[in-house]
């Protein structure tokens, strides 16, 4: 197992790539390659900064990798609510999607600022 796997935050950012592959799949096709793409490359991106984040030599280059993983989530919040706002998709999935990003967030931002505190 690689060190990036047995971090919370990449099993949670796992999830968010689920809730957003099964939130696009009833998207409109012609969504395909307009939003639905957008969204799951915003997902995949937050998983694959994780994990490239922690091959990286440095704490600083590490928590780089952290900061652009929490933009993919961002955005894919931003696009959250505009799938919502199109009736792509209903309020209790929005609700489910934003309390996952909430969490995994928080945790990133925690996990940031201990890279960034950590001393070697």
């Amino acid at each position: 197992m690689f060190g990036f796997q047995r971090l919370e935050i990449y099993q949670l950012s796992k999830e968010i790539v689920k809730i957003a592959y099964s939130m696009t799949r009833k998207f409109p096709n012609g969504e395909r390659y307009a939003l639905v793409q957008q969204m799951n490359r915003a997902a995949v991106s937050i998983s694959s900064n994780i994990a490239e984040g922690t091959s990286r030599a440095s704490n600083k280059e590490q928590a780089y990798f952290i900061s652009i993983a929490y933009g993919s989530l961002m955005e894919l919040i931003c696009q959250s609510e505009i799938a919502y706002d199109m009736d792509y998709i209903s309020a209790l999935e929005l609700d489910k999607f934003i309390q996952n990003a909430e969490v995994l967030s928080i945790k990133m931002s925690k996990y940031k600022k201990y890279l960034k505190e950590k001393r070697y």
